[in-house]
């Protein structure tokens, strides 16, 4: 993709018929939705265990999910808690304390940790003696990195500018701010009204004090949403210049999200709409000086992000875009899901469970998988298209030690069509995503995906577009 402009593509109505599908939006593969029970605390065990005995000197990536939040966000697909009463909190601290204590005979004295974020619901509902409880209790268990990336999400209407200096003195680097619109009726159709002039100032303050990276959360596809007002936040948020961005697409799947129920179907646009939002925010975007990370990310030149895109070292987890593929994910809190060695793990999805797990003196994880060879090759190729947009055979053979063109006979003949449609190019070194391709990656990665083909029944995931 150029970088420097990007051509609007004509999409025609039968293209949109044709691939606008349910599809994963691979933050893994294979996909959650794959976990199985069978794997379980001793499976996680003996996963912790194999880890040690490597005695691995990469860095820990941590991720602790806060699930409280004061008020319903009406789109909102998260694992989420809605209460005003805030002893909840105090509760689930002593629950993340009890999870932390049963990792630290596993994992070694101290290990280093490179990578940490808090994640929701809104972290920012703990307290700020929470939340340096929590801090000190992660830095007497781990060994948090100088050059660390210390992350955490903040909803703007929950903040000012000394909580925002409190957060940067417990060590967080980094702040994601979630603003999904600016547009007064989109925000009221949601639930989620905060004045543009509130984050603005936080975005300023957030500078003052030297948070390394600034991300604005962005969704597209909201009730009420046209092109002309999303256009508008788009320039408000250029005008803010956060170092990153992420442009989510809204997936409406109220028979799965409850909150989704609110929202009235008959005010979502339409897939053609949601394509020119993305395009048209595209456009503006990297004319802006941003550069195209992938499917929902943008960032400045200078990022990190976008060095290791450039660098060809960008990967994809649960969080999205990462900076640090190899690196073991341990996920703490109620729903948390980490990644150990060739193995995924989840932790109980009800406060319920995951507090009865710990009372027993349990690790809460309660499903997960264990990847085979062929997983972790498809994983390879699926996140090559949705890290760089392009699949380099030679490189996948040597890794994977394969015949790429005899080991996906059956996925090159499939993309054919999509090569036809304009989506990719494909040749005797590799496949590469086009412009156009870009709007259906999704749907590019799903013809390596050897669970869902098998699989008729997708009507749990949203739609491409």
């Amino acid at each position: 993709m150029n970088q420097s402009t990007i051509e609007r593509p004509v999409i025609s109505t039968a293209l949109l018929q044709q691939y606008d599908v349910p599809g994963p939006r691979y933050t893994s593969y294979p996909t959650a939705d794959r976990f199985v029970e069978a794997f379980n605390e001793n499976t996680y065990i003996e996963t912790l265990k194999l880890r040690k005995a490597s005695r691995s000197a990469l860095p820990l990536s941590v991720y602790v999910h806060i699930p409280f939040c004061e008020s319903l966000c009406f789109f909102c697909a998260c694992n989420k808690v809605v209460t005003k009463n805030h002893e909840a909190s105090a509760e689930y601290l002593r629950y993340l304390f009890k999870e932390i204590d049963l990792h630290l005979p596993y994992l070694g004295k101290k290990p280093q940790v490179s990578q940490l974020h808090f994640g929701g619901g809104s972290p920012t509902f703990f307290s700020d003696n929470e939340l340096t409880q929590l801090m000190r209790k992660l830095k007497d268990s781990f060994m948090l990195s100088p050059a660390g990336e210390f992350s955490i999400e903040v909803d703007p209407r929950t903040v000012d500018a000394a909580r925002l200096d409190y957060l940067s003195a417990l060590g967080f680097n980094r702040l994601s701010f979630g603003v999904q619109d600016f547009n007064p009726e989109v925000q009221a159709a949601v639930h989620r009204e905060q004045a543009p002039e509130q984050v603005f100032d936080l975005v300023n303050t957030a500078r003052e004090l030297k948070y390394e990276s600034i991300n604005v959360d962005l969704i597209y596809g909201l009730p009420k949403q046209t092109e002309q007002t999303f256009s508008d936040t788009i320039d408000q948020v250029i005008s803010l210049r956060p170092d990153r961005i992420a442009l989510y697409a809204y997936a409406h799947l109220p028979e799965k999200f409850k909150p989704q129920r609110r929202i009235d179907q008959y005010t979502l646009p339409k897939a053609v709409e949601k394509v020119s939002m993305l395009s048209m925010a595209q456009s503006k975007l990297l004319a802006a000086g941003y550069v195209y990370i992938g499917m929902d990310h943008f960032a400045l030149s200078t990022d990190e992000l976008a060095v290791a895109k450039r660098q060809g070292r960008l990967h994809r987890n649960f969080q999205g875009y990462s900076t640090q593929a190899d690196t073991d994910l341990i996920g703490l809190g109620v729903s948390s899901i980490g990644k150990v060695g060739a193995t995924y793990s989840q932790n109980a999805k009800s406060l319920e469970d995951y507090y009865d797990c710990l009372e027993q003196g349990r690790f809460p994880v309660t499903r997960g998988l264990g990847l085979s060879k062929d997983d972790l090759i498809r994983r390879t190729v699926i996140m090559a298209l949705m890290c760089q947009g392009e699949v380099d055979f030679e490189a996948i053979e040597l890794a994977c030690m394969i015949n790429f063109k005899q080991y996906f006979t059956q996925e090159l003949e499939a993309l054919k069509p999509l090569a036809e449609a304009g989506m990719l190019t494909i040749d005797q070194t590799g496949i590469l995503v086009s412009d156009k391709g870009w709007f259906f990656v999704r749907a590019i990665a799903m013809t390596f995906d050897q669970y869902l083909q098998a699989d008729t029944n997708r009507t749990r995931f949203s739609k491409i577009l």
